[in-house]
């Protein structure tokens, strides 16, 4: 390799999830596209090909996966010698180099598809936070939810990170996030039942109420939120409710976290950060990025 990973002050993929535990991805990846054998490949490529193939990015975007990329190459044909000209969280241009691949070209073959799959949908996610981040123009972060693939939420909140996001909870162990059908199950207001599950939980688990109306967002500070939820509030009724929030929290002599969700888009995004709110969370960041284009150009060896 040529370049990091990821750029500096970014956690690779590797710091997130392991290496053990990426390669078996990897493997496991391979495995299922590659079943048997690779028919084509075995039958058209002369064995001890060697290629160079060039990884080209296609779109504009920012990157997020190249670990899983480079494995991909590694698992196949152990010999191989990726470089990487770009890292994790940078952004690329039409016509960007991004990498470049040695080996045995069967080898390559089997790995392009699963490299390319686990790069571009994890750049995609990085690419869609990043446009949600300067949108936000630093007024409010933008967060993303437990929206994710299953099995690769590890993954795609690593991609939210590289887009300049922060992640919400991992999952249901991390925090406490009382919603409406908790509401509704226990047969409490919202401000009796935060305050209800801070007393069994303790104040060292982080707890978000998700408001409905007002009354339940005073109330959920009230009863001791560390966040405050604004659930599909328009623009005016949060630009409105912040202000009083906030004196609510002072008066309590608490810092509350005040979060915008609810079906939010790019076009939404300017006009939330500005009523004044801490954070907006996003569940499309993961469950609707689309890739980001990236092609993998497979030199033909000369004779």
């Amino acid at each position: 390799m040529s370049a990091p990973i990821s750029k500096p002050g970014l956690f690779s993929l590797v710091d997130s999830i392991g290496k053990d535990e990426l390669r078996q991805l990897v493997v496991l990846a391979i495995e299922e596209d590659l079943g048997s054998g690779d028919l084509t490949s075995s039958a058209a490529v002369p064995p001890g090909t060697i290629v160079t193939a060039t990884l080209l990015a296609k779109g504009a975007g920012c990157l997020a996966g190249l670990e899983l990329f480079y494995e991909a190459f590694l698992v196949c044909d152990s010999s191989a010698e990726v470089t990487l000209f770009r890292a994790d969280g940078e952004r690329v241009a039409p016509g960007d180099r991004v990498a470049e691949v040695r080996g045995d070209g069967r080898a390559v073959l089997v790995a392009e598809r699963t490299a390319l799959n686990f790069l571009q949908q994890l750049s995609g996610v990085a690419t869609l936070t990043a446009a949600y981040v300067e949108q936000a123009s630093g007024r409010a972060r933008i967060l993303d939810t437990r929206k994710t693939t299953p099995f690769l939420r590890a993954l795609q909140k690593y991609a939210v990170l590289c887009g300049g996001g922060d992640n919400h909870r991992i999952g249901l162990h991390d925090e406490a996030m009382i919603k409406d059908n908790h509401l509704d199950l226990a047969g409490m207001d919202l401000e009796s039942l935060t305050r209800e599950v801070r007393g069994r939980l303790g104040r060292e688990v982080p707890i978000t109420s998700e408001a409905r109306d007002a009354s339940e967002a005073e109330g959920a500070i009230r009863g001791g939120a560390d966040v405050v939820l604004l659930d599909n509030m328009t623009v005016e009724e949060m630009t409105a409710l912040v202000p009083r929030l906030r004196e609510i929290a002072k008066m309590s002599d608490r810092t509350v976290e005040l979060e915008a969700s609810g079906g939010l888009t790019l076009d939404d995004v300017d006009a939330v950060a500005g009523t004044g709110i801490d954070r907006i969370s996003v569940g499309a960041l993961t469950h609707s990025a689309p890739a980001l284009d990236l092609s993998l150009l497979v030199e033909v060896p000369r004779s």
